[in-house]
């Protein structure tokens, strides 16, 4: 592995990790009204896009990073619709 993938993967993992709080905290509140919808989407959406790229262009640190920040983004993303209702 280069020294360009390495760079890639300590990248991934740190703005994963930034993430993971509030997904945390929006798993134990059930709330998600600090979020802005259309912020999320656009987020969503782009963290999935950036996983596709990682895959097509067989980027490893893009997939496992994205990889990981999309279920939890979504998951907020989930919680946002549904407070909506």
């Amino acid at each position: 592995m280069d020294a360009a993938e390495w760079l890639g993967l300590v990248a991934g993992a740190m703005t994963t990790a930034a993430f993971v709080p509030q997904a945390w905290k929006t798993l134990r509140t059930r709330s998600a009204a600090d979020f802005s919808l259309p912020m999320l989407v656009l987020f969503v959406g782009g963290v999935a896009l950036w996983t596709l790229y990682g895959v097509w262009n067989a980027v490893p640190s893009i997939v496992l990073a994205n990889g990981v920040t999309l279920p939890l983004a979504g998951m907020i993303l989930l919680v946002k619709l549904r407070e909506g209702r």
